[in-house]
């Protein structure tokens, strides 16, 4: 992109796999920056990253490393977000926050620019960035939603693990290597954030991804469910998932299964999904074309094929979604929004 006006911006969490993506996209799409401030936690503190050719250091993130900041991305977990994002807005940045510590809030804005970019202008100061395996969904049903309605969906992710961190993808492929070999096992890592239990992931699945509420779903599966309601502001919409860890190391695939309110025509479907932004329809079955997260993988779009009319609803449609999940599912779209951001003040 192209602007007059240049932006002091800060990437927290710079050090991690969301944050050096962000740097990437930020240099790639040339982003109008006068001055770049990378920000860690005390233990990354000291890293040397090289953006457009010049070495930064990375500094340790406190509540004053953010004067004179216009534009700040956060991606460092929740707590961090909990804690920095205030005085980030105390001191007139306006902050993008790929963590779910804001999605929730009536007062922040749960943008995907495919789908609500209107809602950016609502901010007061932090603008949240989606779940990674919602931002793909909801940007694939959004022209159809618009077009027919949508009364219930019913989703089943398969999720990389590259969404859980680099501990994780280490994890996966040493006991890849270890079981090939004839070892045995210890799992450490998975799942993420629930009871000391570890399920390996090497030629496995694992059916839970986050701690699980009272309800019986887990977290990542409710935040699919709310999130979808917010995104699309509409509570009536009925949501329910199933998300489960693969051993895949880049890209979630999802299966999803919408009942729309209106007769549709499945090539009007296809041909919908083909014109909507950030989407791209690869759809042949006839020549085994459809979406993979091996080819997913690097790439900014959300890809969907797959699509069908359901053989025991008239108005049920399946659909294969797959994105990039630390592109499309975090970078990506905070990028795209500090995009807007920057050209509304230009």
């Amino acid at each position: 992109m192209s602007s007059q006006k240049l932006f002091n911006v800060a990437v927290v969490g710079a050090t991690g796999a969301v944050g050096e993506q962000i740097i990437r996209l930020l240099e790639s799409r040339n982003f109008p920056i006068h001055e770049l401030t990378l920000l860690s936690s005390e233990r990354s503190a000291g890293t040397k990253l090289t953006f457009k050719g010049n070495e930064v250091t990375v500094k340790a993130a406190t509540p004053d490393s953010f004067e004179g900041i216009d534009i700040a991305l956060f991606s460092a977990g929740g707590s961090v977000s909990q804690e920095l994002i205030p005085h980030a807005v105390r001191h007139g940045a306006v902050c993008i926050d790929n963590t779910s510590a804001f999605r929730m809030d009536p007062e922040t804005p749960l943008v995907v620019p495919e789908v609500n970019i209107d809602k950016i202008n609502e901010h007061k100061g932090v603008i949240a960035n989606p779940n990674c395996s919602t931002i793909q969904m909801v940007a694939a049903l959004k022209p159809l939603y618009d077009r027919y309605g949508i009364s219930r969906i019913i989703v089943s992710t398969y999720q990389a693990v590259s969404g859980a961190g680099a501990r994780a993808i280490d994890e996966m492929l040493r006991q890849s290597k270890e079981i090939l070999a004839g070892n045995t096992v210890e799992p450490q890592i998975l799942p993420v954030g629930a009871l000391p239990v570890k399920h390996q992931i090497a030629f496995n699945a694992i059916p839970q991804i986050d701690k699980f509420t009272d309800n019986g779903f887990t977290y990542e599966e409710m935040k699919m469910i709310n999130e979808t309601k917010k995104i699309m502001d509409d509570d009536s919409l009925e949501v329910t998932a199933t998300c489960v860890r693969i051993p895949v190391v880049y890209g979630h695939s999802e299966s999803v299964y919408v009942e729309l309110k209106q007769d549709f025509d499945v090539e009007e479907v296809k041909q919908l999904l083909a014109d909507a932004p950030g989407i791209v329809l690869l759809d042949n079955p006839a020549e085994q074309q459809y979406p993979l997260a091996t080819d997913a993988a690097g790439k900014l779009d959300t890809f969907v094929g797959r699509v069908r009319r359901d053989l025991s609803n008239p108005r049920g449609l399946n659909m294969w979604i797959v994105s990039d999940n630390l592109l499309k599912g975090a970078a990506w779209n905070a990028v795209q929004i500090a995009e807007y951001i920057a050209i509304e003040q230009e």
